[in-house]
C-alpha cells in the first residue's frame, strides 16, 4: 500500500521529493488550465515524485523600492490548480496561501473550503511581506488552523537569508513547530554555507530543547538569463556575486546553473545528514520559459538522485 503524502512527510528515514509550479493567470479558462496542467505533467514524464507544490503568487512590490523585473499578474486560485494536478496525476498537492489579505473568519471560511470543495489538507501559510498592514498575523493564522475543525498538515517556509541578517531563523522554526507546523519548505537556495548555518543552528537548538527536527524541504531552480538572476534577487534569493558572474559569463547559464545547484546541493548534504534531519527536495521554475522550465526538470532528477544517494550512504556508514 503507498503511503499517503501526510505520511511520506512524517516518515524520518525516507526523503520527500517535490515540484513546484504556479497557477496559471487569472483570466485563464477551465479548459486552457487544464491543458496546461497536462502539458507540464507530460514534460514530467517518467519522473517519479511524491506530489507538487502550488504557490500562491502575491504583489511584494511594497516590500522592496527596487521595480520588480517580471510584470505582477494574478492567477487562478492555487487550490483550483492543485485539485486540477490530484485529479490529473492522482498525487497530493501543498498548497501555499498568503494570510495577510483577509479577515480571521475570512481565513476560517478558506480553510474549510480548501478541504471540503478543494481537497487539500497540506497548507503552507506565509505572512506578509515588510511594509504590509495585514489583516491578520501568520501566528493568528497558526492559531486559527489549529483550532479548525478539518484536518490539516501545516507547514512553513524557512528562509536562510534572514539567518545571515539576524541570527535566529532556527528559533523561528522552531516556535512555528510549536504553532502547529510539521514540516518546512525553504526560499530557493544558492548560498549553501546560509543554508548549512541555519540548519546546524536549526539541529543544536532542537537537541538542546528536546525537541524532534521537522522535515526541512530545500528548493532548488535553475537561471538561464540576467532577468531571472535580477528576479531571483528581487525576491529576496542570496546569490554570491560570483555565482551570479559565472551563470552570466557561462556559454551556457542554464547548464551553469544546474552544475552550481548540484555542487551545492552536494555542500549541503555533507554538512547537514550527519545532524539527522529530515530532508526533502523541491524543484521550481521562476519563469514560464519553455528552456528554464526543462531545465528545472532535468535539475530535478539529478539532485534527487544525488539527494537519495547520500541518504543511501549514511543509513550504511559510508
Amino acid at each position: 500500500m503507498s503511503l499517503t503524502l501526510a505520511e511520506k512527510l512524517s516518515k524520518r528515514d525516507l526523503g520527500v521529493y517535490l515540484i513546484g509550479t504556479t497557477p496559471p493567470k487569472e483570466e485563464t479558462d477551465d479548459e486552457t488550465m487544464r491543458g496546461i496542467a497536462q502539458k507540464l505533467l507530460a514534460r514530467l514524464g517518467n519522473s517519479e515524485y511524491d506530489g507538487m507544490i502550488v504557490y500562491d503568487i502575491q504583489d511584494e512590490s511594497t516590500r522592496i523600492s527596487t521595480p520588480r523585473p517580471f510584470p505582477f499578474s494574478r492567477t487562478r486560485d492555487p487550490r483550483e490548480y492543485a485539485k486540477l494536478i490530484s485529479e490529473l496525476n492522482g498525487l497530493e498537492t501543498i498548497t501555499y496561501n498568503s494570510v495577510a489579505q483577509g479577515s480571521r473568519a475570512e481565513f476560517n471560511s478558506w480553510l474549510e473550503q480548501t478541504a471540503t470543495e478543494f481537497d487539500q489538507t497540506n497548507i503552507v501559510l506565509v505572512g506578509s511581506p515588510a511594509a504590509i498592514s495585514a489583516k491578520m498575523s501568520l501566528s493568528e493564522a497558526y492559531e486559527t488552523a489549529k483550532e479548525a475543525a478539518t484536518p490539516l498538515r501545516l507547514g512553513g517556509v524557512s528562509i536562510a537569508e534572514r539567518h545571515i541578517k539576524k541570527g535566529d531563523e532556527h528559533l523561528r522554526l522552531i516556535e512555528k513547530q510549536r504553532q502547529g507546523c510539521s514540516y518546512f519548505i525553504s526560499q530557493a537556495v544558492y548560498n549553501p554555507q546560509a543554508t548549512i548555518d541555519m540548519l546546524t543552528a536549526y539541529a543544536r537548538e532542537c537537541r538542546e530543547q528536546g525537541i524532534e527536527p521537522a522535515r526541512i524541504i530545500l528548493t532548488f531552480t535553475p537561471c538561464g538569463s540576467t532577468k531571472t538572476l535580477e528576479f531571483m534577487r528581487w525576491l529576496g534569493i542570496s546569490i554570491p556575486e560570483a555565482t551570479g558572474y559565472r551563470i552570466l559569463d557561462a556559454e551556457n547559464p542554464l547548464l551553469e546553473s544546474q552544475r552550481i545547484c548540484y555542487a551545492n546541493l552536494r555542500q549541503i548534504l555533507s554538512a547537514v545528514i550527519p545532524l539527522d534531519l529530515p530532508l526533502g527536495l523541491n524543484i521550481e521554475s521562476l519563469t514560464n520559459r519553455k528552456e528554464e522550465i526543462d531545465a528545472a526538470i532535468t535539475l530535478y532528477r539529478l539532485l534527487k538522485a544525488r539527494m537519495e544517494l547520500s541518504m543511501a550512504q549514511a543509513q550504511i556508514g559510508i
